[in-house]
Parts: C-alpha cells; sequence; structure tokens
C-alpha cells in the first residue's frame, strides 16, 4: 500500500501518527539546534534549556516534580530500567512479582531474568482480563524485589487499580512499577495520588516521534542506572540526548494534558464500531471487561475466521488493525493475553484490535462498519469448516 492512497488507521496502540504541533516543536532542532546539549560553550546550554522545558511538560503530564524524570529511548528501556533498578538496590531480593498480561517487554524480561536465576511469578487474570487482588497480596514474598503490573493492558485496554496496587505495595514495602505507556493522554495519571515508585511511558504512544520514553523515579526511591555513559540525565542514564525527540515528547504532553478530560469522541466512535460489529457480524464477542477500559480500544474475536487472514483481506481495503500488539506481528501463536485470560485458542487466532486516535472520524468508522463485515462473510464462506456444515457433514 503506498501511503499517498486512501487508508484507515485503527492500530494507534501500535503507534500514533505525529501531530502536525509536535513535528513544528521538532523542526528546529533537526535544522539550527543541532548541537549537543551536554557542550559546555553557549550553544549546547541553550539547547539544553529546551530539554529543561520539555522535562516540566511531562512532569506536568503525570504531576510529578521535573527531577524526578527520566528521558529514555523508549518505554521498554524505561521497564527494563525499572526491574533492573530494584534488583540491583536490593540485590538479597531475587523475586519479581508481574502479571501474565504484561507487555512483551515485561514478558521477555522475566524470562531472561529466570534464566538468571531469579524467581518471576506472573500472576494470572481473570477471564475479563481482571486482577485478582487478594492473589497479588498472598503472592509478595519477603525477597520479592519489586512489583509491576501495567496501568491498562495493550490489547484488551483493560484498566487495571493501580492506586490499589500500589497501597498494597507500600504497606507490604516492596517498590512498585507501572507500565503506563498506554494509558497517557486517555486517563488523567497523577503520581502524587498513586503512589507509584517507578512508572513508565513512551512517545511514540502519544502523537509523538518514535526513539523517546521516560521513567518516573519516586523522591527517595534507590536507583542504579541501567546504561553508563557521559553522566547525562544526572548520571541516571548515560547517552546523548535525542533532543528533538524530547522537544517533541514535550510538546505531544503538553497537548495531552489540555485535553485530558475529554474523550468523548473517542468513546462514541469505539462504541459506534463495536456495537455495529457485534451486531452486524454473528459469532463476534469482545475479548476482555467492556468496564473499565480505555476510551479507544476494541479487542474482538469473530468466531471461525483466521486473524491472519482478517489482517489480510482488510489490508488490500486500505485498513490498519492489529491482532493484538505490534510487537507479535508474523507470531503463529495466540496472543499471551488472550491465553492468560483463557481464551480458547481457536477465538483467540480469530481477534482482531482496533485502536482509535485523535485523528480519527466517523466516515471512517462508518467504512470499516461496512467492509468488515464483508470480510469476514468472504473468508467463512471459503472455509473448510464452512463448506462441510453447508452439506450436512
Amino acid at each position: 500500500m503506498n501511503t499517498k492512497d486512501k487508508f484507515y488507521y485503527f492500530d494507534n496502540n501500535a503507534t500514533t501518527r505525529i501531530a502536525p504541533e509536535v513535528l513544528e516543536a521538532m523542526m528546529p532542532f533537526l535544522t539550527d539546534f543541532w548541537g549537543n546539549p551536554s557542550s559546555a560553550y553557549g550553544f549546547g546550554e541553550k539547547i539544553n534549556q529546551y530539554i529543561v522545558k520539555a522535562r516540566e511538560q511531562l512532569a506536568a503530564l503525570i504531576n510529578a516534580e521535573p527531577e524526578n524524570i527520566v528521558f529514555t529511548s523508549c518505554g521498554t528501556e524505561s521497564n527494563n530500567t525499572a526491574f533492573h533498578t530494584a534488583l540491583n538496590s536490593n540485590p538479597k531480593k531475587r523475586h519479581v512479582l508481574t502479571t501474565a498480561v504484561e507487555h512483551s517487554t515485561n514478558i521477555a524480561h522475566g524470562k531472561h531474568l529466570q534464566r538468571q536465576g531469579y524467581q518471576i511469578t506472573f500472576l494470572p487474570v481473570e477471564p475479563d482480563g481482571s486482577l485478582d487482588l487478594c492473589l497479588l497480596t498472598d503472592s509478595i514474598r519477603e525477597d520479592t524485589a519489586i512489583v509491576s503490573v501495567m496501568w491498562a493492558n495493550n490489547e484488551t485496554g483493560v484498566v487495571l487499580p493501580i492506586e490499589e496496587i500500589a497501597a498494597i505495595c507500600r504497606v507490604r514495602g516492596v517498590p512498585f512499577h507501572t507500565d503506563a505507556v498506554q494509558v497517557a493522554g486517555k486517563i488523567p495519571i497523577d503520581v502524587q495520588t498513586n503512589q507509584v515508585d517507578f512508572l513508565s511511558l513512551s512517545s511514540h504512544k502519544l502523537y509523538a516521534p518514535k526513539g523517546t520514553g521516560i521513567l518516573y523515579i519516586k523522591p527517595g526511591t534507590p536507583f542504579s542506572p541501567y546504561l553508563f555513559g557521559g553522566g547525562q540525565e544526572k548520571g541516571r542514564r548515560g547517552g546523548t540526548e535525542n533532543v528533538a525527540g524530547i522537544v517533541g515528547f514535550g510538546k505531544a504532553a503538553e497537548m495531552a494534558l489540555a485535553d485530558i478530560g475529554d474523550h468523548s469522541e473517542d468513546r462514541k466512535l469505539r462504541d459506534k464500531l463495536e456495537s455495529g460489529l457485534m451486531s452486524a457480524i454473528p459469532g463476534t464477542v469482545r475479548n476482555g471487561a467492556k468496564e473499565p477500559r480505555l476510551p479507544n480500544t476494541s479487542y474482538l474475536a469473530f468466531e471461525g475466521v483466521e486473524a491472519e487472514a482478517m489482517l489480510i483481506g482488510l489490508d488490500q481495503l486500505g485498513i490498519c488493525v492489529s491482532a493484538g500488539s505490534a510487537c507479535k506481528t508474523g507470531a503463529i501463536e495466540p496472543s499471551h493475553v488472550l491465553t492468560a485470560m483463557g481464551i480458547k485458542s481457536a477465538l483467540a487466532k480469530s481477534s482482531i484490535r482496533f485502536s482509535l486516535g485523535r485523528y480519527n472520524r466517523e466516515e471512517e468508522v462508518d467504512f470499516l462498519l461496512e467492509k468488515v463485515p464483508e470480510v469476514v462473510k468472504k473468508i467463512r464462506a471459503a472455509s473448510p469448516q464452512t463448506r462441510l456444515k453447508e452439506l450436512g457433514i
């Protein structure tokens, strides 16, 4: 598909387009202000002031103090850093508690740590994607170095009770980290209220470019750097700063904070799409709880239809969706999230995620409501199971 062709983008949980205002803010740092912000001369110091401003913008988005924001390269690095610092700060504690529905970042890192001799508990979830807090509480051990639970699932959109989980961890004296990558700009984040110890965000989920993230670190929390280098980020993260990306992330955070209270349009379009498809296509079910859920996310299973065939059919019409996490593209296994929820393999393999964003319009939803049922009908008609049923076999 040529990007000049008309296409319908419904995969905003995978990545978002760059907002024009963000691109405009970034451009000077790709042209005129290209220097190294760590340089001692005036040119570098002038550029560094824009990093200071961006740090303030990100801090405002989550109600934090700017000095508690560390810029990273992405959400993955932020998540990995939280695990790393907790384990290094408490070397005698070799247990990590997380969930079986985390982003592949934490799943893969947890399995890596297991190979290094650490003990990792991947908590199961309920069939609707919710988490049993009694089970979480009972699973915290004396040697638990960190508890990590994502704020909202990237596939189902199910929102977990982060404030309650943080309170449980405080009582037990265990650091708590949350991957809030999917939450930023969709629901309010207040680290003063939620009292998390670590929180990860990623720029490209917020209408800024790929390649920048942050890790919030609660004041007084022990910290051990993950990347060593020239002392950037006050020695907390080595590596020359991605100034254009940081400035863009700051502008995106400023825009998100201004719009944080109004996602009625996202929810309206999501509900129209979801209810329309479920009504028009027999055997369509929602994966995960209806609420609490991100206002933009709908993860539907179309019984008897392989998701791979759906993706191909929809792509031919210029419709961009995914079969769950973008990081799983090309995988033949069912989603680990749906597996953890107890969804049967056949239904899990028939699941498609629709995630709306700032630039989606109602006419695009109308197009999907017209075309998706046609694609499902065509695939079902071509399946061997359908032919056998028609023959009464």
